[in-house]
């Protein structure tokens, strides 16, 4: 196990009608004034948006409201939020919703402070050393964005998605996480969060590092028990018990505990940002594609951890040829993206004809010559993890 340091100071609020707390923690976090940016009609529509408001207006706190974020967020969002930030003195930045509307409020934080182009943060120019305060009401279990300093960021220049990694500066303060507001997400939208988290905790659980048996057994029971959950929401989509576990293993996947001590890997995330960014796709599909056709290429150029996962998280019987092993897991979690109606071929996704080239060249230039840690991957490599995706 390597050294490492872990903190988490985000204050975490479960359960029923727990958006109602948003005024009170944003004025325990110092808010006097707020921008809180949402997505789409759905919030409003809903009723949710009126309840955070109202929670925040009985603390006295004056209101700014920006939406219309969209899932895989653009720069032209952000410039938007600095400018409002700065024009009217808004001191806190919450975020009603998911992923999206998470990363683009950070990354207001952030820039709002700045005096150059906040995009210095994801070019890797400049760090973000100060940030405005954000707060998060969730509204969907993915990303996890509610328990991390990070953020991810289109830049619609050159289509260059970009994630940024810092420490507590973008941690949010708070996460009012109610999972009755997950009751009415669509299975597609359930099921596109459902291969994020199990995405995240993957990028951990392939690791270099020796000797880290607990965090390996961490990383299995989150995975089986997101399986369990997920089907259990798909035959119920008002099964409060699992939409919880559901919320909560959304947070645990991304919050950083499953990594401590141990080397991570990435390259799934980084080639799926190309294929998101080009092609419009949601992001956890995107992940239901490209995340098999690597574990399928780590079967032959690294089966051990794969035989690993295929064993303990997937069921698959012991046998001495590992990569049979390996390839039998690989089979399983497809078939279960499959059962919960997640594409696993560019096809399936709606990309019929995938530029592979472009892909290649956009990744390597935006993430550098080798990618992820478990294996190293080459221009060489990512083309043939590419092409594996098409069929």
């Amino acid at each position: 196990m390597n050294n490492f340091v872990f903190k988490s100071p985000t204050e975490f609020v479960f359960g029923r009608n727990a958006e109602q707390e948003a005024g009170r923690l944003s004025l325990r976090y110092g808010a006097n004034k707020v921008l809180l940016l949402y997505g789409g009609r759905h919030a409003e529509e809903s009723g949710l948006l009126s309840r955070v408001m109202g929670a925040l207006e009985q603390c006295g706190i004056p209101i700014h409201l920006m939406g219309g974020i969209q899932p895989n967020p653009t720069d032209d969002k952000v410039y938007e939020g600095i400018a409002r930030v700065r024009q009217h003195g808004i001191d806190f930045l919450l975020a009603v919703g998911g992923g999206s509307v998470i990363d683009t409020a950070k990354a207001i934080a952030a820039g709002a402070l700045y005096e150059g182009d906040f995009w210095d943060f994801y070019a890797g120019v400049h760090p973000v050393e100060r940030a405005l305060p954000v707060g998060v009401v969730l509204t969907i279990p993915a990303a996890g964005s509610e328990a991390s300093g990070n953020s991810v960021i289109t830049k619609r220049d050159g289509l260059h998605k970009i994630s940024l990694r810092t420490g507590d500066v973008l941690r949010p303060k708070f996460a009012c996480m109610n999972p009755e507001i997950t009751f009415s997400l669509p299975p597609f939208q359930t099921a596109c969060g459902v291969a994020d988290m199990m995405s995240h905790i993957m990028e951990r659980y392939f690791s270099n590092t020796l000797n880290v048996d607990l965090t390996d057994r961490l990383c299995e029971a989150a995975l089986q028990s997101i399986v369990l959950s997920a089907r259990q929401v798909m035959a119920d989509s008002h099964n409060y018990e699992a939409r919880a576990n559901l919320m909560w293993a959304g947070t645990v996947a991304h919050s950083g505990i499953l990594g401590v001590g141990r080397e991570e890997d990435w390259a799934s995330h980084f080639m799926e940002h190309e294929v998101s960014a080009v092609y419009g796709v949601a992001h956890g599909a995107g992940l239901s594609v490209v995340q098999p056709a690597w574990l399928t290429w780590m079967t032959v150029h690294r089966p051990e951890k794969v035989a690993q996962f295929a064993l303990r998280v997937w069921g698959v019987p012991e046998r001495k040829d590992l990569r049979f092993v390996a390839v039998e897991g690989v089979r399983c979690l497809k078939q279960f993206f499959h059962e919960i109606g997640l594409p696993t071929t560019f096809r399936e996704l709606g990309v019929e004809q995938p530029d592979v080239p472009l892909l290649v060249e956009k990744l390597h230039e935006d993430k550098g010559e080798l990618i992820g840690n478990y294996v190293k991957l080459d221009r060489r490599a990512t083309r043939e993890i590419y092409e594996m995706c098409i069929s």
